[in-house]
């Protein structure tokens, strides 16, 4: 009876250290998602702006800042910097919800983004 009862005490000695000295499973890698497809950086044209003249050479950052959300930044002041929840109608990927319209297709032009941010319209391609 002695001989059992120390080796159950020493078995629930080690437990805990054993417990704490596994290592924890690594994550799985976070499944890609629009908002990773969309993100970069683009450079382009305002083509149509209700407040002002058109500008050449504008460039668009896109970054990833949720699972298929963007933030949309703008080299020209006149675009403010948005974010924008994303969804895939077919074979495009556009603006879920909101006053902004952002467009690419990914078959026919994969690399063009079109935006309509604050009544002014760009469009423009990836740089590689």
């Amino acid at each position: 009876m002695l001989r059992s009862l120390s080796l159950a005490v020493a078995a629930a000695l080690l437990l805990p250290a054993t417990a704490h000295a596994e290592t924890k499973p690594a994550t799985a890698p976070r499944k890609t998602d629009l908002a990773d497809r969309v993100a970069g950086t683009y450079k382009g044209d305002v083509i149509s702006d209700a407040r002002g003249s058109s500008k050449s050479g504008v460039t668009i950052t896109v970054t990833r800042v949720g699972p298929n959300k963007v933030e949309v930044k703008s080299s020209y002041a006149r675009i403010p910097t948005v974010t924008i929840p994303l969804e895939k109608a077919m074979d495009a990927i556009l603006a879920a919800s909101g006053p902004y319209v952002f467009l690419l297709d990914t078959v026919r032009s994969p690399d063009r983004l079109d935006l309509t941010i604050d009544d002014a319209s760009w469009s423009g391609n990836r740089v590689k």
